[in-house]
């Protein structure tokens, strides 16, 4: 599983709301190659324009909309789980297999280790190139993917070693064939058993947090995500599917959906933000890796002195007040329940009366 830490960003890397980034670059490199040909120091103009271009950055990344986040999550040069896997996990040795179908390629299990502690990982990956995106379905994990990870979980626990679940999907893969073996069981089953396991669980999710196929590996005592991820019970694309019928709709779709880390962290969903460089994650995959590696050893320095006893009430009692917050809605989302009643009482309403 190779993993491309190559950070420099193409021109057809550039996201559609970094125009002026792209300007800013292009009179760097245009600067450059006039001084190499003339032999003139641009070097205080190149300065000022990397002035520039960081405050450009900085004012574009600090007001973000949701659709916006998410294209910056699925950007294709953000750090996979490959990235991580090469640049903090050491001594990595892979798990395969869930003794019941297959080896599901995209959730990748093994133990390693992490600064000082020896861990069970648990990473879902989306791939690369073309040839690897096909064979892990995209991030796509069926339901021997979950068995594979409870069942590694479960081996962890055996031997006291923490669990540390690196979250990358855009949900679970939704074929007749994991319908088929029993995708939405082994989700579930992934739920309960993670809610008491007699380990510490760290969950952060790096990049694309989606629906079923996220909280699969994502029950721990803490849940942190990277700043610019987003993690929804659904995507943007499907949500405006199902409401409006309309995939141009997903921009909305995403500002009702509460997906980004401001939101979630309000909602207390959220345990931590982890920061990402300036330009987000795709930018400095090193600084990104070291932050979250920085993350991950003080959680597990917390929780590895907690009582187990303790450590599974605090995990259960967490779960328990999910949701607490909701009881008062804000303006957008009074909007959304409306856009829902809308769809409902028209599109969704049955032509013949339901007879019994």
């Amino acid at each position: 599983m190779a993993a491309e830490n190559n950070n420099k960003i193409s021109e057809n890397d550039y996201l559609g709301f970094e125009d002026k980034v792209v300007q800013l670059d292009r009179q760097m490199e245009e600067l450059g190659k006039l001084g190499s040909a003339k032999g003139i120091d641009y070097s205080a103009e190149i300065r000022q324009l990397q002035r520039d271009q960081a405050a450009e950055l900085k004012r574009i990344y600090g007001e973000l909309t949701p659709w916006q986040t998410v294209q910056v999550a699925r950007h294709p040069k953000r750090p996979l789980f490959g990235d991580y896997l090469n640049l903090m996990i050491k001594n990595f040795c892979e798990l395969h297999g869930d003794r019941t179908f297959g080896d599901d390629r995209a959730i990748v299990t093994g133990f390693g280790q992490i600064g000082r502690d020896r861990v069970l990982v648990v990473g879902q990956n989306k791939g690369r190139n073309i040839k690897e995106k096909i064979v892990c379905k995209f991030g796509c994990p069926n339901p021997e993917g979950y068995r594979k990870a409870i069942a590694k979980m479960k081996l962890a626990e055996k031997f006291g070693i923490p669990v540390v679940t690196l979250i990358d999907t855009p949900g679970a893969y939704p074929g007749m064939g994991a319908e088929e073996r029993g995708q939405a069981q082994a989700i579930a089953y992934n739920l309960m058993e993670m809610s008491r396991l007699k380990v510490p669980i760290v969950c952060i999710c790096i990049g694309e947090g989606g629906s079923g196929g996220a909280l699969g590996i994502g029950v721990g005592d803490k849940l942190a995500m990277l700043e610019y991820a987003y993690y929804s019970v659904i995507s943007p694309e499907g949500c405006a599917a199902i409401l409006w019928r309309d995939g141009t709709q997903a921009a909305n779709a995403a500002a009702a959906l509460k997906l980004t880390s401001k939101d979630l962290t309000k909602l207390k969903l959220m345990d931590a933000v982890i920061p990402e460089p300036l330009g987000g994650a795709h930018r400095n995959i090193h600084d990104t890796v070291y932050n979250v590696e920085k993350y991950i050893t003080k959680m597990l320095r917390e929780l590895k002195n907690t009582p187990t006893g303790t450590l599974v009430q605090k995990r259960y009692d967490k779960l328990r007040l999910l949701g607490t917050c909701f009881t008062q809605a804000t303006g957008d989302d009074v909007n959304f329940r409306s856009n829902i009643a809308a769809v409902g009482s028209t599109a969704m309403r049955p032509s013949q009366p339901v007879t019994a």
